[in-house]
């Protein structure tokens, strides 16, 4: 591990340098690890609500309602932590296919949510933004993520992005459309293409790439996430599902990313 240093930066903000209040303690776990070693951009798959719901006895909907706290805490913790970026996998386009009672219920929890957490989101200085295909999302859902991502738009601090009706190869094919738009009216020539120019044109256009992709209940796959952006992400996954990820299991996948050797394909 790096050597102890002063840990009172390590809440500061990355954008100044403010100190965290002085009663903000810092995780024991993370205690001797430098700022610059934790990620700036974390990505979640929130995965196993309903396997923790059937652990329990309980309908799979309380699963989902129970992630919906282990939300709170992440965003608030990640907050706290000074991460710049956290983007969450709510809704992927393919579970669309799930039971209609089950989708009503994740529509009415995601309307919920954007009411119920504003005043929390706005307390913790977050910005609200939402990458996916509007189509399918009911009006009404619509409106209050509007609302909630209007309001927290004067916000500065950490960018909580909402993966909602999400498709990474959807994403790109989108992104190839608009490419071939702008070639086929002349604003753009084939051979200016880069990769610089699709990551313009994806949903999530002018925000990093995820530095560490964090994948709950113990699953071994991406699941159409982020398929571009997690090109050179760290992967950590815990047998632990979703309702069950708290601020250790994030502080555990903090711990892990910040001890391994990116290359990004060269030589240290």
């Amino acid at each position: 591990m790096p050597k102890e240093r002063n840990t009172d930066d390590l809440f500061g903000k990355v954008s100044d340098g403010e100190l965290p209040p002085a009663d903000s303690p810092l995780p024991t776990l993370l205690s001797d690890i430098p700022r610059e070693r934790f990620p700036r951009h974390i990505a979640v798959i929130m995965d196993g609500n309903g396997r923790w719901a059937q652990r329990q006895g309980l309908p799979r909907i309380d699963g989902h309602r129970r992630g919906v706290e282990s939300v709170r805490r992440t965003s608030e913790e990640c907050t706290r932590l000074g991460m710049e970026q956290l983007t969450l996998y709510c809704l992927s386009s393919e579970n669309w296919k799930r039971p209609q009672q089950e989708i009503d219920f994740l529509m009415h929890l995601l309307e919920q949510y954007m009411i119920e957490e504003r005043t929390t989101i706005m307390e913790n200085n977050l910005r609200v933004r939402m990458i996916g295909r509007r189509e399918d999302i009911p009006d009404q859902v619509l409106k209050e993520l509007d609302k909630t991502v209007e309001l927290s738009s004067t916000n500065d601090g950490m960018w909580l992005n909402l993966a909602i009706n999400y498709g990474g190869r959807r994403e790109l094919v989108d992104a190839i459309q608009k490419i071939a738009a702008d070639v086929a009216s002349g604003q753009q020539s084939v051979e200016a293409i880069s990769e610089q120019t699709v990551s313009e044109n994806l949903y999530t256009a002018g925000l990093d790439d995820p530095d560490l992709l964090v994948r709950t209940a113990g699953e071994m796959r991406i699941s159409n996430f982020l398929l571009w952006q997690i090109s050179y992400a760290e992967i950590w996954v815990t047998e632990a599902c979703w309702p069950e990820f708290d601020e250790a299991a994030l502080h555990q996948a903090i711990a892990s990313f910040a001890g391994r050797n990116r290359k990004f394909g060269g030589l240290n």
